[in-house]
């Protein structure tokens, strides 16, 4: 075993990172088989708490790690994640599969391709040990779901793991493989990454080809460290055509992401920490950035405090434009399969009825507002440190943190700025409430600029300080 491996000899297979088991089956010293039963034996431990999966299929995992088993017996691996068990999110279509989108109103049919994150894990050889579950129609940062049952989160089963990701953050935390794939438009991957204290890049727009394409909306890798969602990224930027928003194919080096603490000396990051509207920041939140801040300031970095730059004005219109796009999908559906929506969701999108055209216009046009208004803000700043949300996870049984429909976004205003500017973003845990809660940091770089997110979150990983244990099953 190489050094590393030898550090992991008394550590469970399922907590095992990515980079350590390719090392382990490189060295013939490990079987993806092996891998996988571990895995698939730790979720049959947590999931009758978290019910954080969909289409769990063990049969099906065990004969993909069979077979990758037998390429690296032949030294022919499928990729680069060959025989690395990973999940998707339920709305990443796989092929065969229903994507029910989270919600009883979906008619179930196969999906007939896989969509571009999931083809680039299977071209790469990683093992689909399962899909992750999701809120109705992702509008939720919650695991509440009308189609699934209720995800909840591994640190205090009494909070929710956040969402729109939210089975992709639960699954993370609580060690179901090293490899997670989730989808953000306002905050999905950062969110749960957050709550569920671990690591997730919500890249430049484009930069992972998705389908369908929209407005803001990325995929991107949820693992426990900077170094297994660099990995991810080297496979997941891979070009597909099916996406009209995708960036030009670019030769990075993910492997750059490798850097020690001192990479920040001399980067002049701005500190927000005023979202400029929605809920105010938990002072142990607060504090918790601070202390980020003030350990990356020790290693070299230049931090300068920033004044607030997004507007309720911005937010409202955000979510009218996203309440009268939802209504519209809704009136599409028989009243049957309507009735079956979220009652939280059904409120907010009704409440647009009445909306003029006018309105619905102003309300589009503070997408591009933010978008001004963030590249701006950032300008002077190499990077951008700020809260992911302002307050730790929640209950779980509540769609949001105000269980208001009337006021569904108040967390997000951190967040979702830098959806609507294309710019990469990453959540990266930086402590714990008093009551064990992690805490995110976010860390927004220049548009196209994912490698050096990557870098600097993986410099602050080694000055952080150390993190409490990952959370364990209860016991039976």
């Amino acid at each position: 075993m190489s050094s590393s491996t030898d550090q992991l000899s008394a550590v469970p297979l399922h907590d095992w990172p990515a980079h350590a088991l390719l090392a382990a089956y490189r060295a013939r010293t490990l079987s993806p088989v092996d891998t996988v039963r571990s895995v698939l034996d730790h979720i049959a431990r947590w999931e009758p708490h978290l019910r954080a999966t969909y289409l769990l299929r063990p049969d099906a995992a065990l004969a993909q790690a069979r077979a990758s088993e037998a390429r690296w017996a032949r030294g022919e691996p499928l990729g680069l994640l060959d025989g690395v068990p990973a999940t998707v999110k339920e709305n990443i279509a796989t092929q065969g599969d229903p994507t029910p989108l989270g919600t009883a109103a979906t008619e179930l049919a196969p999906a007939p391709a896989d969509a571009p994150p999931a083809a680039r894990l299977r071209e790469a050889g990683a093992v689909f040990v399962a899909k992750t579950t999701m809120p109705d129609y992702g509008m939720l940062s919650s695991g509440l779901s009308s189609f699934h049952p209720l995800a909840r989160n591994p640190w205090d089963l009494s909070r929710g793991p956040g969402g729109s990701s939210a089975g992709g953050g639960a699954a993370a935390a609580a060690g179901y493989g090293p490899l997670h794939v989730g989808t953000d438009i306002g905050g999905s991957l950062r969110l749960p990454a957050s709550w569920c204290g671990i690591f997730s890049l919500k890249p430049s727009l484009g930069r992972i080809p998705i389908d369908p394409p929209y407005t803001g909306r990325a995929a991107g890798p949820m693992t426990r460290t900077v170094a297994d969602a660099a990995l991810m990224m080297a496979v997941l930027s891979r070009p597909d055509a099916r996406d009209s928003m995708a960036l030009p194919p670019q030769d990075i080096d993910w492997n750059g992401a490798e850097v020690p603490p001192t990479h920040l000396r001399g980067l002049r990051l701005g500190l927000l920490l005023d979202a400029g509207c929605g809920l105010p920041v938990e002072p142990e939140v607060r504090e918790a950035i601070e202390q980020a801040a003030r350990r990356m300031e020790a290693a070299g970095a230049i931090v300068v405090p920033m004044e607030p730059f997004f507007t309720r004005g911005m937010l409202d219109g955000m979510d009218r434009f996203w309440r009268m796009r939802s209504l519209a999908d809704l009136r599409t559906l028989p009243a049957g399969r309507r009735d079956r929506v979220l009652p939280y969701i059904r409120a907010w999108a009704e409440s647009a009825s009445g909306m003029s055209g006018m309105e619905v216009f102003h309300a589009s046009q503070q997408f591009h507002a933010t978008r001004v208004a963030t590249v701006r803000a950032c300008a002077p700043f190499d990077y951008v440190l700020s809260p992911v949300a302002p307050m730790p996870a929640f209950a779980a049984e509540l769609p949001s943190p105000t269980n208001d429909p009337l006021r569904p976004l108040e967390h997000i205003a951190f967040t979702v700025p830098f959806n609507m500017s294309e710019q990469p973003a990453a959540s990266v845990p930086c402590g714990h409430t008093a009551a064990g809660l992690p805490i995110g940091l976010q860390i927004a770089g220049p548009r196209f600029d994912d490698l050096g997110v990557l870098r600097v979150a993986r410099a602050f990983e080694q000055v952080r300080g150390p993190l409490p244990a990952w959370p364990r099953p209860p016991a039976a």
